[in-house]
């Protein structure tokens, strides 16, 4: 694979990086007919991005060589997002210096070059290793969400920017009558007077599309939605917002001639939300509480590693798209301190802690980081 980019859009590029850096720590490369895919997936599968540009975005675009296997098609690649990261890190001495970037990739040399010619004839190269992987890929249809928004991106870039830098996750409300509303999201446990709530409220006039049929709130990660957010506005390309009931997946999407992206982000089930009633109210047998193949997340996720062959689809997993380990003492102990738990829907520290990790698991609190020190007791009047 060799593609070579140049002017403005050698910034674009690394614009993009930048954004997928803010989702996973590996970065997966396929050179594809219809134009080169950068990929990246966070720890707990809750969040996927996907950045594609097509052959008229490059100067120069060949899909390359084939793999070990000549049949499989083109090789596909995972290199570190730190290192690959390293190569875009100031975005504005790409701008100023680089006139041109060529990438590419050999499986026979066992590596991913890139190349950036500077201004004066200085040319940077970065020889960076990678592991082979098969194709990482999402698979969901916008047309099956109940709502749709399309917004500028600076509209939204200005309604986050109010939010502190340290907010996890925030929740979008919508309403048929024209209301969206974006409001700090804070757990049950948090006392409202000691933390500060931003809340912000926008038309309907204020969007390009607005399509609502009822109200709906939804709760999903800022982080990562920033960093789309921070392309868009780069680039000029208005957002697509997909989404339905709490509790299935958020889509974010950008469409142009040379460039599309979308991120796929979990959204937050609530107790008492009409979708985990209809769960709760559900003949079919429903999965314990340490069981989180039912998440509709988990139906989005496909084709990860290799690796990740073998398994029992009647077995649960924490992430059926991680490798298939050898599974360790301490999740056997987890597994059968559910085994006499009462079906039903998974608790919420336990679901913010899948989808967003910001939460322990329980057998994790249980252990208090004090709870191997030794204890003393004081003499007793006898001793004394």
């Amino acid at each position: 694979m060799k593609c070579i980019i140049t002017g403005g859009n050698v910034k674009a590029l690394g614009k993009a990086v930048h954004s997928l850096s803010r989702i996973g720590d590996e970065v997966y490369i396929e050179p594809l007919k219809k134009g080169l895919s950068l990929r990246a997936v966070n720890a707990s599968r809750s969040a996927f991005a996907c950045f594609l540009f097509s052959p008229l975005f490059f100067q120069h675009y060949e899909p390359g060589e084939s793999g070990p296997v000549p049949d499989a098609g083109p090789v596909r690649c995972k290199v570190l997002m730190k290192s690959f990261l390293a190569v875009f890190r100031s975005l504005s001495l790409l701008e100023k210096t680089v006139e041109k970037c060529i990438i590419s990739l050999s499986f026979s040399a066992s590596r991913l070059r890139v190349q950036l010619h500077c201004k004066y004839g200085v040319v940077k190269t970065h020889d960076l290793s990678f592991q082979e992987c098969e194709s990482l890929q999402a698979v969901f249809d916008t047309e099956q969400c109940t709502h749709t928004l399309r917004a500028p991106p600076r509209l939204l870039v200005d309604a986050v920017v109010h939010f502190p830098l340290t907010l996890a996750e925030v929740t979008m409300g919508v309403s048929p009558s024209g209301k969206v509303t974006f409001r700090s999201y804070l757990e049950e446990e948090t006392e409202a007077g000691r933390m500060m709530v931003t809340e912000l409220c926008l038309s309907e006039g204020e969007f390009q599309i607005f399509h609502v049929k009822q109200e709906v709130q939804v709760t999903f990660c800022l982080k990562e939605f920033r960093g789309l957010l921070s392309f868009a506005e780069s680039s000029n390309i208005p957002i697509n917002i997909h989404f339905d009931i709490p509790g299935r997946p958020a889509i974010f999407t950008l469409e142009d001639p040379l460039i599309e992206a979308y991120l796929v982000l979990a959204t937050l089930l609530e107790p008492d939300s009409p979708s985990s009633q209809m769960t709760n109210c559900t003949p079919k047998a429903v999965a314990p509480a340490s069981d989180f193949t039912s998440d509709d997340i988990d139906t989005y996720m496909i084709a990860m590693e290799t690796m990740s062959v073998g398994e029992e689809r009647g077995c649960p997993s924490p992430s059926s798209t991680l490798p298939i380990q050898h599974t360790s003492p301490d999740r056997r102990d987890s597994d059968s301190d559910h085994e006499g738990t009462v079906p039903g829907t998974p608790p919420q520290k336990k679901f913010r802690s899948l989808f967003f990790g910001s939460v322990l698991n329980p057998s994790q609190t249980l252990l208090s980081p004090g709870s191997g020190k030794e204890v003393l007791a004081e003499d007793s009047e006898e001793e004394s």
